[in-house]
């Protein structure tokens, strides 16, 4: 029996590639509005069958499959300290809410998303607040830690916030349990947005 993911703002497959590589994850539908990113998603795993959608906005949550997991890693360009940091007044930091809309309706036991760490500190901790605050409405329980890819066997340093959500009453085992790599301590904090 395998869990089924819905790829949200899915780029190329990062999340996709993980997945497939520790085997027992299909996916039933991705979204992502680059046409150059569609294409090599495409190339390079087997799409068929699965739905796809070129804006997130356009998905009606109630037609779409059953899923465990939803990934994605939202647009993170209005909170990365590379760009003017507009945060939620940036119609791509909006698209966070997207997230939202569709977990809402189809409530998957587990989120995995992914972003900048700038997320963490944008306007005072206040966004990311926010998104804590409306994944907690939502009924899930989130930790979240900010690992380097280059601890994991990947040729570079980049630094992301990975965020997991998983509905309350649905999780027996420790999240993000793993506390070293490279024997650096890793951070991990338990949110509660209230």
């Amino acid at each position: 029996m395998s869990i089924k993911f819905f790829d949200m703002f899915a780029g190329i497959g990062g999340f996709r590639s993980g997945l497939e590589a520790i085997g027992g994850f299909e996916c039933v539908g991705y979204c992502e509005i680059d046409k150059y990113a569609k294409q090599a998603y495409e190339a390079m795993y087997d799409t068929g069958g699965e739905l796809y959608f070129d804006d997130a906005r356009k998905i009606v949550p109630e037609q779409l499959p059953d899923f465990d997991l939803l990934v994605g890693g939202f647009p993170c360009q209005s909170f990365s300290i590379a760009g003017a940091r507009k945060g939620f007044d940036d119609t791509r930091g909006t698209l966070f809410f997207e997230i939202a809309r569709i977990a809402a309706v189809k409530k998957p036991k587990y989120l995995f998303l992914e972003n900048v760490p700038g997320l963490l500190n944008h306007d005072s901790g206040r966004t990311f607040k926010t998104i804590l605050r409306t994944l907690d409405e939502l009924g899930y329980d989130v930790c979240w830690q900010v690992l380097n890819s280059k601890n994991f066997g990947v040729p570079q340093s980049r630094n992301r916030v990975f965020i997991i959500g998983y509905l309350r009453g649905q999780c027996a085992g420790e999240v993000l349990s793993f506390t070293q790599t490279s024997g650096k301590a890793l951070i991990q904090r338990k949110a509660n947005a209230r």
